[in-house]
């Protein structure tokens, strides 16, 4: 017989149970509140904030994530074609409109877990953002190489990265925590297998690809709307290095990447990229096995084909890295007209969380350092905060007056000329995951396109680093692989059992051997006298 407590209660809560620092137990750690399982997002979802936002302030003053980076100015230049329609059926953002036209852009590319001055050859995606200051005020398109991701649930997004960074208390990346995660998050294995192929090691960044990674939406001038997808084709071709010819990188240079962007500018030889979007319609697409909010899937090009809408030309470097380079600020949210948010789980988490994360390093008034200030007239009713040095106000704007609406000559709403996009949002509020995850299937579809040295160095990398992982994690990992593709679970599974185990995973992810580094430091060393 359960007394009235019982009969009330909804959890069962014990000593490692998690909570969040208000003390409340924590009952789905796996997705955020959603509008049905599609989304979108709501505001209120406390806990995620609670979590993200202490995310976002974990480190003084580098980048939470994509910490090591390099940037260079430029331009863009639109076709005013999607294909070969005008661009002005899907968007009326003015970015895209009329042929030939150019937008100054500046774009920072980095690595994503580790530090501001870690190796540029580590295994890692890389960061893609660029901002454009277009006429219309800026648009951020922040992306990376890699064109889907670990994780389909902004909830998630502390944690992995958690996994992947070094240990807490031995401050060294242990391979046993990434796969520790990945085990337990089967939507991470597709990504997984990117990153543990050469495609994890880009060898440099004027020849990697880029994408916006989440589903975007285009609006055009009656207010319709349509799901995109963007993807950067670098002009250069693209280049993947293996962990040895990485190891020999490093060994001369860990700054390869950043010196190779520079140079190449320096020259004149100016790195370009192409802009291609995929399209689809607005809507669920029961027809596909996955949901195309879904950002560890990528779309079929044979179905959605890649649509060529611009150029991109990198041909300015920095006058100063701190100014320019480490005070750029990014967020996802920061779109004109004609562009919009879809749904994707990740991208409204992103949302918030990019644009909270400069606030706290760079400042409140981040977007008036000049590399992040709008090339267009801003007129705000902003007040103060960390290193404000100039009034949003406009050329006769009562000084007095900060604040709308107001009688007194303050600022004013502008008028709204084109149809407005209002999407239909109907469904309960609820915690759980998309229907259809099809967690393994593209990863399978990604392992049968790769060559066969790109095979061969994705079971090596994979087998060298789980094979000192725990068998309960292998066993998950081998399960992933198996769905995936026949061979590719049997090329797994029989190279973890032949592997050797006397190794340990407290190395970079794919590097074997690197725990003998610090015996091999001593035994190396030359003997010296003090002085």
């Amino acid at each position: 017989m359960h007394n009235q407590q019982d009969e009330n209660q909804t959890h069962i809560e014990d000593e490692d149970s998690l909570t969040t620092r208000q003390g409340h137990p924590v009952t789905n750690n796996q997705n955020i509140r959603t509008v049905g399982n599609r989304g979108p997002a709501t505001l209120e979802n406390y806990d995620f904030i609670e979590k993200i936002s202490h995310f976002d302030r974990e480190k003084v003053p580098e980048r939470i994530v994509h910490a090591r980076g390099a940037g260079a100015h430029g331009y863009f230049e639109t076709y005013g074609k999607v294909g070969e329609e005008p661009v002005s059926k899907y968007t009326r953002a003015k970015v895209f409109q009329e042929k030939g036209k150019q937008t100054p852009v500046f774009v920072r590319f980095s690595t994503v877990v580790h530090g501001n001055h870690s190796p540029e050859t580590v295994r890692d995606p890389r960061g893609f953002a660029v901002k454009f200051y277009t006429e219309d005020g800026n648009w951020d398109l922040v992306g990376n190489n890699l064109k889907i991701f670990f994780i389909r649930d902004a909830m998630k997004f502390p944690d992995m990265i958690h996994a992947f960074r070094p240990d807490p208390v031995t401050n060294i990346q242990d391979s046993q925590r990434f796969f520790d995660f990945c085990a337990n998050s089967p939507e991470t294995f597709h990504m997984v297998t990117f990153v543990y192929s050469p495609w994890g090691i880009p060898a440099n960044y004027r020849m990697m690809q880029g994408s916006g990674v989440n589903t975007y939406k285009w609006v055009n001038k009656e207010g319709k709307a349509v799901l995109v997808k963007y993807h950067w084709e670098p002009k250069q071709g693209i280049k993947n290095l293996t962990v040895e010819e990485a190891s020999e990188i490093q060994a001369t240079n860990f700054n390869h990447a950043t010196q190779d962007l520079y140079d190449a500018i320096e020259q004149g030889d100016f790195p370009e990229w192409e802009l291609f979007v995929q399209i689809m319609s607005d809507d669920e697409h029961p027809e596909l096995d996955f949901d195309p909010l879904d950002d560890t899937k990528l779309w079929p090009e044979d179905q959605f084909p890649w649509l060529p809408v611009g150029k991109m030309v990198l041909n300015k470097n920095p006058e100063n890295y701190f100014t320019e380079v480490e005070q750029a600020a990014f967020g996802t949210g920061v779109l004109v007209d004609g562009l919009d948010f879809s749904d994707d789980k990740m991208l409204q988490g992103r949302t918030f969380s990019y644009s909270d994360t400069q606030r706290y390093r760079v400042g409140a008034n981040y977007l008036q350092v000049p590399i992040n200030a709008s090339k267009k007239r801003v007129a705000t009713n902003q007040e103060g905060g960390q290193l404000r040095y100039q009034n949003d106000k406009a050329p006769g704007q009562n000084p007095h007056v900060n604040y709308e609406p107001s009688s007194l000559g303050g600022l004013k709403e502008a008028e709204q000329f084109g149809t407005e996009y209002r999407p239909m949002i109907k469904g309960n509020l609820v915690r759980e995951s998309i229907d259809r995850q099809s967690n393994t299937k593209q990863a399978g579809e990604t392992y049968r396109r790769f060559e066969d040295w790109e095979k061969d160095e994705l079971l090596r990398n994979l087998i060298g680093d789980l094979s000192q992982c725990k068998q309960e994690i292998q066993d998950k990992m081998i399960k992933l692989a198996e769905e995936a593709d026949e061979q590719y679970g049997r090329r797994l599974r029989e190279g973890l059992a032949e592997a050797t185990k006397d190794g340990t995973s407290k190395n970079p992810l794919g590097v074997k051997d690197a725990e003998k580094a610090p015996e091999q430091a001593i035994k190396k060393g030359h003997d010296a006298e003090p002085y």
